[in-house]
Order: C-alpha cells, then structure tokens, then sequence
C-alpha cells in the first residue's frame, strides 16, 4: 500500500532554530521539539506559546499562503479556537519556503479519545460549522480537490477503488455510484475548513478545544466539511452531530448525502495513502466501517 507523501526538505529542530535566529531572534532561545509530522508540515513547538508550520514539500506552499490569509476572518465567524498567525517566515537560501509562526493552542488531538465519547462534543462541532459556512469573499483560496462536485472527485475515486489498496471496494464502489446521483450544491459558495478529521480537532478535559490545519481552506459545497460525521464520530455522536447542524442551518438530505460521498472521497485517499501513518489510516478504516455497518449506514442506499 503506498505511503503519506515523502518529505522534499528534511525538516529538523536544527533548521528550526535557523530560521528563527535569523528572522524572529526574540524567540531564537525557545525551546524546540517537534510535535507531528503530517502529509504537507512539520510543527515545532517553540517554548510555551508559539509552534513553527514548516512544509516538508512543495505542494503545501500554497497550503501555508492560503492559512496566512484566511485565518484572520475565519478567526472572526466562530467561537472555538483556531490557529492565528502572529509572524510569517520568508523562504531563504537554506529552505525555499514560506512558514509561519503560530499560537500555541491547548489540546490533544481527537485521535487519543474514544470514538465514542466524541459525543460529547459532537454538538459543538455542528455549531462551530454552522458559524464557518457563510458565503465566502470572492478572494478565498482556490482548491480543486475539496468543495467541488462529487462529479468531478469521481475519476480519482474509481481508480482508488480498483487499485486493490483499499478493503470492501465492491461495497464502496456500489455506495459511490449511488451518492453520485444526489443533487449537487447550488447555494453560494461557503468557507471551508476543508480537511475536517480528528487530528485536526484538538480536545481538552474531554471538550472540544481548538479546530486546527487549515491547509486547504477554501470555498465550497458545505458537505465536505460535513464528512467529519462519518470520520469522527460513531453513529450516536453523528446523530447528535447531523441534528444540531441541520437546525442551526435548514440544510437537508442532499447535503448529507454528499456529505457522505465526501467521507467517501476523504477516506479512500486515507485508506490508500498512509500505510506508514497509522493515525491517518486508522481514521480511514473508522470511517469506511462507519459507511459500511453503522445502523444509520442504510440510509443512503
């Protein structure tokens, strides 16, 4: 099975200390340790406040660009924490890049919790999308793979499932074609977070405490926010989730369908591409067993 992206730039604490000597000497005396290592960054926590976000490739460049931009006005349109860039890196002659210099946010990733006391907080996710998906500036990052019609992830999806990487191909072959035929979104485009699973939701004392990476953050279909019911939660936490969201915002079965082929999407890239990330691909078989066996899973055949 293939594994998560290789690193292009070998990013180290080393490296780290560099950069800040250089650019932001007040913090140059920090110290470093690495905190994850993802399919696009690296964080190095810098001392008590502060974490670096370094790409390891040069396909997150635009990743750190389109955070740098978006973030203040996210930060305005909801109520859980999420990241806020205090100080943007320049690329220099010993990495290529742009990084940022962000808060420190309190939390553990939602991956170190029970799937089924995300209960909990389910809720509070649901009112935390309600507050993001508000039609978006005409200026908010582009980003072909996420917010886009099911139509158009169906090529990649297809082939993903005839690789022979990913279990129940059959199953979720048939369950993709029949997503397929829900109506596409035709309201205004919205912000999105746009890459919305449990390593990205930090919990704290069992809530829900910071919403993080937003990497591919953009505008779009509300519904590929949405496929963190099936990524996140089991179906009693996704009946709490799909509930308060629908209240808080009127949307009905189409959307939750496509929210479902977007859980699809999401899972199947994780299913294939993480081999050597047992967090990732843990979510990706949680989240095709929720599709699959869950008691709520008949509801889109």
């Amino acid at each position: 099975m293939p594994d998560m992206p290789s690193a292009e730039v070998e990013i180290t604490t080393d490296l780290a200390h560099r950069l800040l000597t250089d650019q932001f000497p007040e913090l140059a005396t920090a110290f470093l340790h690495t905190v994850a290592n993802g399919w696009d960054n690296v964080m190095i926590r810098a001392g008590e406040h502060f974490v670096l976000r370094l790409p390891r490739r040069a396909a997150a460049v635009d990743l750190v660009r389109h955070e740098q931009l978006s973030l203040p006005a996210i930060r305005r349109l909801v109520r859980v924490p999420v990241p806020n860039p205090r100080l943007a890196g320049e690329p220099t002659d010993y990495y290529p890049w742009p990084w940022s210099v962000l808060r420190w946010l309190p939390g553990h990733p939602a991956t170190g919790q029970a799937v089924a006391a995300r209960w909990f907080w389910a809720a509070g996710l649901a009112d935390f999308l309600a507050d993001l998906h508000v039609p978006a500036p005409d200026w908010a990052p582009p980003n072909p793979v996420r917010g886009v019609p099911l139509a158009a992830r169906d090529a990649v999806v297809t082939r993903r499932l005839a690789s022979g990487h990913i279990p129940r191909s059959d199953e979720l072959l048939a369950l993709w074609r029949a997503l397929l035929a829900a109506p596409v979104h035709t309201g205004p485009p919205v912000w999105l977070h746009g890459d919305l699973h449990p390593l990205n939701l930090l919990v704290e004392r069992g809530r829900l405490s910071a919403v993080v990476d937003f990497g591919d953050v953009t505008s779009g279909d509300p519904a590929t926010d949405l496929a963190t019911a099936w990524l996140t939660f089991d179906a009693a936490g996704r009946a709490d989730f799909v509930v308060r969201y629908s209240l808080r915002t009127g949307v009905g079965d189409a959307v939750w369908a496509r929210a479902r082929g977007w859980a699809l999407v999401l899972a199947t890239a994780l299913a294939e591409h993480s081999d050597d990330n047992p967090e990732l691909a843990a979510i990706g078989a949680h989240a095709i067993t929720e599709l699959l066996d869950a008691p709520d899973a008949h509801l889109a055949r």
